[in-house]
């Protein structure tokens, strides 16, 4: 059975997307079966998994909206070894379809119920907003994982979102929690980008994952070839936090 975790922050701009393909690929390195679920209409995390979003012939809102399983409308990400189901501008749409559909938050967790024996671990990267998308993302995940820069607005974000898991555990989905707060873009050089870190782990104690993910230009230039930066270049930095982060999440997920 599958472990299912939505990547999510309502800040845009935090390392979401480059950390959802990378964990992705990490795992895939450690021979773990691994599904990417982009519902971002921006569909960079397709782009980054090297899968072409102008010419998929099917979608995650195709998904959604009923016309399409998952079994039939995922692809496989050649460069990292996992399977997607990709994103585009058509999801956009979905925002406006899903509120008139019948259990329009539970859409995507009634998909992935179908192929929840073929994976080891489904990543959902979440748009940047609590849209009914992310709703969808979060009902159908056991826990989240949020990227975090480690800045003074970032704070300010993280307790809107940690507010919002609570409601949406308390209402809608009851196995939900929070695995992990993960450090990334780090710059060591910062003062402030250490005492926000110690700030995190005196107030989530073992909830902020040991893994760092420091600032790395390879991990930038990544999708820019359509790959993980892990595939990329698996000797840089920013590679080897993701696949000590990778590692640590299997870890993690025996103590849940």
């Amino acid at each position: 059975m599958a472990r299912i975790f939505a990547v999510a922050n309502q800040k845009g701009g935090v390392g979401k997307t480059t950390s959802t393909v990378n964990l992705a690929a990490a795992l895939a390195l450690l021979e773990q079966r691994v599904l990417l679920v982009d519902l971002d209409p921006q569909g960079n995390a397709t782009m980054g998994s090297g899968v072409d979003k102008r010419t998929v012939p099917s979608t995650v809102y195709q998904v959604l909206i009923g016309e399409q399983d998952v079994a039939t409308a995922r692809v496989r990400s050649e460069t990292g070894n996992y399977d997607v189901l990709a994103s585009n501008r058509e999801l956009a749409g979905a925002e406006i379809e899903l509120v008139e559909l019948e259990n329009r938050e539970k859409r995507l967790k009634q998909a992935l119920a179908v192929v929840d024996g073929e994976y080891d671990f489904i990543l959902v990267d979440c748009p940047p907003s609590l849209s009914m998308l992310t709703l969808n993302g979060l009902c159908a995940a056991n826990g989240v994982i949020i990227p975090m820069q480690c800045e003074y607005y970032a704070l300010e974000g993280l307790s809107d979102l940690v507010n919002t898991i609570k409601q949406v555990h308390a209402k809608l989905n009851r196995d939900l929690k929070i695995i992990g707060l993960l450090r990334v873009m780090f710059d060591p050089r910062s003062t402030l980008s250490q005492q926000v870190s110690a700030q995190l782990e005196a107030h989530f104690g073992d909830k902020v994952f040991k893994a760092i993910i420091p600032r790395n230009v390879r991990l930038a230039e990544a999708p820019s070839h359509g790959l993980p930066g892990v595939v990329f270049d698996r000797g840089s930095k920013g590679a080897q936090a993701y696949i000590a982060f990778a590692a640590e999440m299997i870890g993690r997920i025996k103590t849940i």
